[in-house]
């Protein structure tokens, strides 16, 4: 169970960023990785209602380093 928590902490806020780098669109990262999540839920993988808010709040802080990165980038670009 803990092993479940703490991939449920890390791997969907790391699938937004690799996403959001390969389909160059923050918004569509997003939808991906929530219908993967929405997926996994569906085939019972997540067990409990924690584990969900988990998933949300890593999905969160995925999207919001994902949106940190684009700014970033633009401020580069920007400079050049």
């Amino acid at each position: 169970m803990f092993t479940k928590f703490v991939l449920a902490l890390i791997l969907p806020g790391l699938l937004v960023v690799f996403f959001s780098r390969v389909t160059y669109s923050r918004i569509l990262a997003l939808i991906l990785s929530v219908a993967l999540i929405a997926a996994s839920a569906y085939k019972g993988y997540t067990d409990t209602f924690l584990l969900i808010i988990v998933d949300a709040l890593s999905l969160t802080v995925g999207f919001w380093y994902a949106t940190r990165m684009k700014q970033k980038m633009n401020k580069i670009e920007n400079l050049s």
